[in-house]
């Protein structure tokens, strides 16, 4: 008797934390909407006339097209979140946000990166292999963004695979696919610098993501941490 009282107990705290977590990721996806106002009102027009230069291949579109999905990417967790919740699975909804999150706030980052610039095609792959060599040259916005690339993935990763949910294991996640992201901008001439800063800053930023959803972390038994 004893033990159910203390789970109802516990349980409301639980979902206040919860939605306050919500809350406090939407206003930042709200705040940051109202810093970059302007720039996503220029790549607006175009956007929603569906062009593709001047929205798909800038980061001003990109970003609009992210914000713009955001609804959709939101059903689309309900969606599988019901149907697992039918179905009897646990841990319904973080698996099905986990699964959603990692896609919206993965690829529109990857996309950027793949941008070709002015000589593409032309201009030869160029390397940077001295570590932080480059991360003076990045400046703060830069390496802002770099921890960004792969911050959904750090984030969500652990909370649908146990596999990932290790600190090691997510420094390793993050460096392999910025290691290929980087091999993509060589290969295909993209004008671009593949640099080993890139990877280096890429893999933290997973990490620190992965770090604030610890408690959140799938184990093997299928229990958070």
């Amino acid at each position: 008797m004893t033990h159910d009282v203390s789970l109802s107990l516990s349980a409301p705290p639980r979902r206040r934390r919860g939605f306050v977590f919500l809350g406090l990721a939407f206003l930042g996806v709200v705040g940051a909407a109202f810093l970059m106002r302007r720039m996503l009102l220029m790549s607006a027009p175009r956007c929603l006339s569906g062009r593709w230069h001047g929205c798909f291949d800038t980061f001003n579109g990109v970003v609009f097209m992210t914000l713009l999905t955001l609804p959709l990417s939101l059903l689309l967790v309900w969606a599988l979140a019901r149907r697992r919740r039918a179905a009897g699975i646990t841990a319904a909804w973080r698996t099905s946000l986990a699964e959603v999150g990692t896609v919206h706030g993965t690829v529109p980052f990857v996309w950027m990166i793949l941008m070709p610039g002015a000589g593409a095609g032309v201009v030869p792959g160029r390397v940077s292999l001295v570590p932080l060599l480059d991360l003076v040259t990045m400046g703060p916005l830069g390496i802002a963004g770099n921890l960004l690339v792969f911050a959904a993935l750090g984030f969500f990763a652990p909370m649908r695979c146990a596999a990932v949910a290790s600190v090691p294991r997510l420094l390793a996640l993050g460096a392999g696919c910025s290691v290929v992201v980087e091999t993509a901008q060589y290969v295909l001439r993209l004008d671009r610098v593949s640099s080993v800063d890139d990877v280096l800053v890429n893999a933290v930023g997973a990490v620190l993501a992965g770090l604030a959803s610890r408690r959140w972390w799938r184990t093997r038994a299928g229990a958070t941490t």
